[in-house]
């Protein structure tokens, strides 16, 4: 019988290598506590309407990438591409703006997209986003851009590149896509057939455009910078005098539009050398259109979202992963027969209940055997256990680094323990 294989573009993660993923997490999740943001779960699934209605019926993540099937009620369910969407759906629907202020939200998650499979690009994948709603004020963009470039720093990251952009608004955009049309008109022909497609009903995405023929011919394609009006010119200059004040590098890339059509105003991305030509490590910018879009009350937001599998491979591209390590247990009981493994069982549990990692011989092997394993195990200490220790109630703990051996009981053993271990 063939074995059944995991299905193209997921992974397993193996426990030779979550001891990393925990680590990326576990800071990621101290620093955005460190700048005051509080988590959020939403379902892996939702009403297919949602993303349609929020990320845009004609962008690729809709058209093309997402997972979609009827439920056994008939129920178009979605699983999310994205998860802005779902933020500000449960933002809605439990009328978080009651609260007053802004709210400020990270998460973690699982999001799922019929991509093609390349490096740090899979179907299954997971990100890490921001969202801080309820501030129009052009500090709030400069907080998330902050907070993002203080986190991948704090991995050693120093060369990464920030793009920044405005995309404008519901009052200058509309002039801006028939000033583009305008310049493209005349080289329809020479699209390619998605940009065709893309003409008349979304412009702006044929700037984002990969293939080479479009790519020239935006090159010189009117900027939309220059069409900004005076609301969104002014926002974008203080977004790139508050991030000169925080001491943060930028690019400015007039082509920047980003996948999602809810973006308005700033729009940013971060990028790497080290994924190749797919080398966004992850960007987001303001939306504050999309509440009211899904439902709610117009409400100023901005936030951005990296992908933990492309920053993963940045930090093994780049060699910030090899003091990384998996947690070494504090103690292996080694043990001569079972009825000693037995004896012990109280006082490891004991050790266990205390924090204190503990480890104990589970295949009866020799004691040669045993003292590897605890040696492969990365052991601070072990314990041999055989009849004479049962007899006096007292074990010769050896530290596994220097050497050194010395006798205690077992009410000694486990005081030993707790003190090394604070």
């Amino acid at each position: 019988m063939e074995p059944i294989r995991s299905i193209k573009g997921t992974q397993d993660l193996l426990p030779q290598s979550s001891y990393r993923w925990q680590f990326a997490e576990n800071k990621i999740k101290a620093i955005s506590e460190t700048y005051g943001y509080r988590e959020i779960r939403t379902p892996v699934f939702e009403s297919t309407q949602l993303f349609k209605r929020g990320i845009g019926e004609l962008t690729d993540v809709v058209s093309k990438e997402m997972y979609t099937f009827d439920d056994r009620g008939g129920t178009s369910l979605t699983l999310r591409p994205e998860m802005t969407a779902s933020v500000m759906r449960a933002w809605i629907q439990n009328n978080l703006g009651q609260e007053g202020g802004v709210q400020k939200m990270y998460y973690i998650g699982s999001m799922f997209r019929a991509e093609n499979v390349q490096k740090g690009r899979l179907r299954q994948f997971h990100q890490w986003g921001i969202e801080l709603v309820g501030s129009p004020a052009p500090v709030a963009d400069a907080e998330v851009i902050m907070l993002m470039i203080r986190t991948l720093e704090s991995f050693g990251l120093k060369s990464l590149k920030l793009k920044i952009n405005s995309v404008g608004d519901e009052n200058c955009r509309p002039v801006y896509k028939e000033i583009l049309k305008d310049y493209l008109r005349p080289h329809f022909d020479q699209l390619c057939k998605t940009c065709q497609g893309r003409f008349e009903t979304n412009p702006m995405r044929i700037l984002d455009c990969k293939n080479e023929t479009c790519k020239t011919l935006i090159h010189q394609a009117p900027v939309i910078t220059d069409h900004l009006n005076d609301e969104c010119k002014t926002h974008f200059e203080s977004v790139k005098n508050l991030l000169t004040a925080a001491g943060i590098g930028f690019e400015i890339d007039p082509f920047l539009v980003r996948g999602l059509d809810y973006y308005t105003k700033t729009a940013f991305e971060v990028v790497s050398d080290d994924l190749g030509s797919q080398n966004a490590v992850g960007g987001g910018g303001r939306y504050d259109l999309l509440v009211e879009q899904l439902g709610g009350k117009p409400t100023p937001s901005v936030g951005f979202a990296i992908g933990i599998e492309r920053l993963l491979i940045i930090l093994e591209e780049r060699k910030l992963l090899e003091d990384v390590k998996p947690k070494a247990p504090v103690l292996f009981v080694a043990a001569f027969a079972q009825p000693h493994i037995e004896a012990m069982i109280p006082i490891v549990q004991q050790l266990r209940g205390l924090g204190i990692q503990t480890e104990i011989e589970l295949l009866g092997r020799s004691i040669k055997a045993q003292m590897r394993e605890a040696d492969r195990l990365g052991a601070q200490f072990v314990v041999v256990v055989g009849d004479n220790e049962m007899a006096q109630k007292s074990v010769s703990l050896k530290n596994m680094k220097t050497g050194d051996q010395q006798q205690l009981s077992f009410d000694q053993l486990v005081e030993f323990l707790s003190g090394s271990h604070e």
